[in-house]
């Protein structure tokens, strides 16, 4: 990954994470993530949008098989899996009581794992009345590029979910 393609993918996840900023302004919508691939980016994205205090309940980084069974209920199992991730996104909703979450987990790589590719990535979005929806990316490059890759990947299909939300809920408050 050349520094040019590392400011390209930064400069991505600031946009997208401000335009979640801005659709959640006014909002009750409450955002909390679970990642274990991202070990924190995700976090970090949000965190740095503008007004974040107002919005981001916080983040749980479960890098380890052993965190997501212990302290996110992971059941027993391939941790790289739509499973996996949907029960990431109940979990943190659950430590949180944020209405809205995001989870993530994958192979970064070197090697595969849970008889996983390298570069498959699960993202998993909770959203206010419970319903899940998963989404798997098939994606390429070292194991910093895929991280930063499923970083962007994450934040656009949180964007989108909010903005289908928000004024919807806001409307509601």
């Amino acid at each position: 990954m050349t520094s040019s393609d590392a400011q390209a993918s930064a400069d991505q996840a600031t946009e997208l994470a401000s335009s979640i900023a801005e659709r959640l302004d006014g909002s009750t919508l409450r955002i909390a993530v679970a990642e274990s691939l991202t070990g924190g980016q995700l976090s970090a994205s949000l965190a740095a949008a503008p007004n974040s205090s107002q919005w981001f309940a916080g983040g749980l980084v479960a890098y380890m098989t052993e965190t997501k069974h212990r302290v996110l209920g992971v059941s027993p199992g391939p941790v790289v899996s739509a499973r996996a991730a949907e029960e990431m996104a109940s979990g943190i909703a659950r430590l949180t009581g944020a209405n809205l979450t995001l989870s993530i987990t994958g192979v970064g790589g070197p090697d595969e794992q849970d008889g996983r590719e390298v570069g498959t990535v699960f993202i998993a979005i909770r959203s206010p009345h419970g319903e899940i929806h998963v989404a798997e990316r098939m994606l390429g490059g070292s194991p910093e590029e895929i991280v930063e890759s499923s970083v962007v990947a994450s934040l656009r299909l949180l964007d989108a979910r909010v903005e289908a939300l928000a004024a919807t809920h806001n409307a509601r408050r």
